[in-house]
């Protein structure tokens, strides 16, 4: 890990502003990211050798979301980036919730597929939770099935979701440690929140932190947050951690990825975090950029469970 004061930071210039060097260091999603794409190619391709089958994965999409649309797209083009095999099944917005279970059901039951996510959010009409039911654990790259998250929060996990697992390894990679350190995630999802926490307390140096899990019944948001020596942000809202909400020299981990107007841009929007990056990052030591953070290591992280349904797959038949 680098210093906070580090003075290549200025290329050994002449310091004329201080307060560019009293930044935090950005913990680089990207490059660690291209790391992972290099490890699951190469079990991609030990997979083919072994099979003469690349590993295959159903996404199904649902509606016109454009945040949704574009996610698919980023999945399937890094999906081929590493021989994976996408095939995408586009759904109308006012499909019905049987409709959308049945075709889990076939693709449940096609041995093409070793995977199967269904991108969220879906349409109000239709119940998340009865959709994710239906999906085969076997096939649950997401980790959401109630099977998998129990065999998680069992210390038996099969497949983690992607985002919580990718932000393990981003810690692991920039060797920061947990092991003893307070954890405070602001965020309970299934997604993020809740799998991250079982992570972070199992035992193991990978693990092994006092965490507080806070959400909207958190009394002190503001007290939580500045006791966390890691803190992570799964809010799902623009900007919400501040400065004053952090304590000096806390690594920051920003899960938000939301769309705010800004008219200056080509498309009238900018993505943001949950985090004030501009102002946290002058007291955290490090943090997660947006987008460039937890992003490209959601995605590299699921194409690591994709890989992992294929090997299951294999040691069934």
């Amino acid at each position: 890990m680098k210093p906070l004061f580090d003075y290549d930071k200025n290329q050994g210039k002449p310091v004329t502003n201080w307060s560019d060097l009293l930044r935090a260091d950005i913990l680089d999603g990207k490059l660690i990211a291209e790391a992972v794409h290099l490890e699951v190619k190469t079990e991609v391709d030990e997979y083919v050798n072994e099979t003469n089958k690349s590993p295959t994965l159903a996404v199904v999409l649902v509606g016109e979301n454009p945040a949704s649309k574009s996610y698919v797209t980023h999945k399937e083009i890094n999906c081929k980036k590493v021989g994976i095999v996408p095939e995408i099944f586009r759904i109308s917005n006012d499909a019905t919730e049987l409709d959308l279970i049945k075709l889990i059901t076939r693709l449940n039951n096609d041995e093409t597929y070793d995977g199967i996510i269904v991108q969220l959010p879906l349409p109000a009409h239709i119940n998340e939770d009865s959709v994710i039911a239906s999906i085969s654990p076997l096939k649950d790259v997401d980790g959401l099935t109630v099977e998998n998250l129990g065999l998680l929060f069992g210390g038996f996990p099969r497949f983690v979701p992607a985002t919580p697992l990718g932000i393990m390894r981003l810690l692991k990679d920039a060797r920061i440690q947990t092991s003893g350190k307070k954890v405070v995630i602001v965020g309970r999802s299934k997604l993020v929140g809740l799998p991250l926490s079982a992570l972070l307390l199992k035992r193991g140096n990978d693990g092994n932190a006092t965490v507080t899990v806070c959400h909207t019944g958190t009394k002190d948001l503001q007290y939580e947050t500045k006791q966390a020596d890691i803190l992570i942000a799964a809010v799902g809202q623009p900007m919400v951690i501040g400065e004053t909400m952090v304590k000096k020299g806390t690594c920051v981990i920003d899960v938000g990825v939301n769309r705010v107007t800004d008219e200056t841009k080509v498309k009238g929007f900018k993505l943001v975090g949950d985090v004030d990056y501009e102002n946290v990052s002058k007291v955290a030591s490090l943090i997660t950029p947006v987008p460039g953070g937890v992003g490209p290591m959601t995605v590299a992280m699921l194409l690591k469970n994709v890989v992992k349904a294929a090997k299951i797959s294999k040691k069934m038949k």
